[in-house]
């Protein structure tokens, strides 16, 4: 077990830690004021949850597709369409996948296919497998990215997790080092083992997509496997920064 650490940020990826679809993780909002206090404790943080608190692989595709100046085909939930407000789009020369199960239908994937194969570059939100919805595991965007990336022989850029990029970044806006931050999420690929790879510590929660034996699925293993989020808030208090 590690010891105490002088720790500035705990990341959590929201999506089956804390919520599933439109339902809170029992406890979770509790857990989620105690962690606070702490930050209030130590005097580093005090503030209720802010825009400026959440980290995006969104906002990481917005900010690159400004800098490119290109015209977006957005694969994306209607309800991630106002992160992309203002942007055009007539004419796309460059296609976004995001998580969108309403527009993964033959006709729109074949759209992207024929815009990539003319050039357009591939831009992927995030490359999760598959996610948990309250009807039972789904489909994420990464089968159709990877299938696109196939049909086309062309490599999508990853902005969101599992990339090291994603978390160097999300820490630098928290100003603080990967070694001072720990991470909660569902997905021992993406959110732990992404974590892991720039020198967070990762801490694996048995709600939203998990599924038995996923500890062992990356190398190094989580720093811990909870329940739950409450029970991975008591583990950072009590362990790593210690009580008082």
């Amino acid at each position: 077990m590690a010891s105490r650490r002088a720790l500035k940020a705990v990341l959590i990826y929201l999506s089956g830690t804390l919520h599933i679809e439109d339902a809170a993780v029992p406890g979770a909002q509790e857990a989620l004021a105690r962690s606070r206090t702490l930050f209030e404790r130590l005097g580093r943080l005090n503030f209720d949850l802010q825009e400026q608190e959440i980290f995006t692989s969104l906002s990481a595709a917005r900010n690159l597709l400004e800098q490119r100046a290109v015209r977006p085909l957005l694969l994306v939930e209607d309800s991630a369409l106002e992160d992309f407000t203002g942007l055009e789009t007539l004419d796309p020369n460059t296609v976004v996948i995001g998580l969108a199960p309403d527009h993964f239908n033959y006709q729109t994937l074949n759209k992207a296919f024929r815009l990539i194969l003319d050039g357009a570059p591939l831009i992927d939100i995030h490359k999760a497998r598959y996610y948990k919805r309250k009807d039972g595991l789904a489909l994420g965007p990464g089968p159709f990215v990877t299938g696109l990336e196939y049909a086309t022989d062309t490599q999508a850029t990853v902005l969101g997790k599992p990339e090291k990029a994603f978390f160097l970044e999300s820490v630098r806006d928290l100003n603080c080092s990967p070694e001072e931050a720990v991470m909660i999420g569902a997905d021992a690929r993406d959110d732990v083992g992404g974590a892991h790879n720039p020198g967070m510590l990762g801490i694996l929660v048995k709600t939203g997509k998990y599924r038995p034996g996923d500890e062992g699925k990356i190398n190094p293993s989580p720093h811990l496997t909870c329940d739950s989020f409450p029970e991975a808030v008591n583990h950072i208090l009590e362990h790593l920064f210690g009580s008082k």
